[in-house]
């Protein structure tokens, strides 16, 4: 059985994923007020929550990069309520998952099933060029599911206490930047995150990066809000189930 690990998100960088140009910023403290009293993390925080839960689907582009040894991983994906699809790269691996409302599927070459997603040889080869899948109401789905639905997005909002607030001034926009802490642990470096969030007429997560104590880094960017989204779903005869991989 295959161990579905999350992929755009903290935990799938911690130890693995130290280079890449952003936008520069203008950044000051915040000290004004908004609306009906002053802005604190924990009002960032829940308005921009509020925000992705009315919002349908996001396009989101996730790039990791470590030095030593040099490695790069990317994950386009696109999310919904229910379903969604990725696809993954990192050298010659690449991987495709697909979600929909009652299936899981993934289906990528050699190196991208075993690689990326962590599947056995045997098993790598048992699926060869088709598509493995998983019913609604197994682990399995359930899994890739939460990775590939709205809910993965709002896993990226931190908890207020410890959430430091600022805001940025780039090409006469205004965001709010988020930045919080993950201490280091006998097993894991420790991590420093920045969420920006939109201000304005749309809260909504833009870009988070982390960078990690190893010298990693990761940076999420999300666009594309509320745009249709349209999942592929594998035709039958190139699927098998994951019981006949394995066993």
């Amino acid at each position: 059985m295959v161990g579905v690990r999350p992929r755009w998100c903290v935990n799938r960088i911690l130890g693995v994923l130290s280079s890449a140009l952003l936008t520069c910023f203008t950044v000051a403290a915040l000290g004004a007020t908004a609306g009906a009293g002053v802005v604190t993390p924990s009002s960032v925080i829940s308005t921009a929550e509020s925000a992705v839960a009315k919002q349908a689907s996001v396009h989101v582009v996730f790039v990791a990069h470590a030095d030593s040894p040099t490695k790069t991983e990317t994950i386009v994906a696109d999310v919904g309520r229910a379903s969604g699809t990725e696809t993954a790269t990192e050298g010659k691996a690449s991987l495709v998952i697909t979600v929909s409302t009652t299936h899981a599927y993934v289906s990528g070459n050699p190196s991208g099933l075993t690689t990326i997603f962590g599947m056995s040889t045997s098993d790598a080869k048992k699926v060869g060029k088709d598509w493995e899948s998983w019913k609604a109401g197994t682990s399995q789905y359930a899994d890739l599911k939460s990775d590939l639905t709205m809910s993965s997005v709002r896993a990226l909002f931190p908890k207020a206490k410890g959430t430091r607030l600022t805001t940025e001034a780039s090409r006469g926009s205004t965001f709010s930047v988020l930045k919080w802490t993950i201490a280091a642990t006998s097993s894991t470096p420790g991590v420093t995150n920045t969420l920006t969030v939109s201000s304005g007429a749309t809260t909504l997560p833009v870009m988070e990066v982390a960078r990690i104590s190893n010298g990693a880094k990761a940076t999420t960017t999300l666009s594309g809000w509320g745009e249709r989204l349209v999942v592929a779903i594998p035709p039958s005869a190139a699927t098998i189930p994951s019981s006949k991989i394995t066993g």
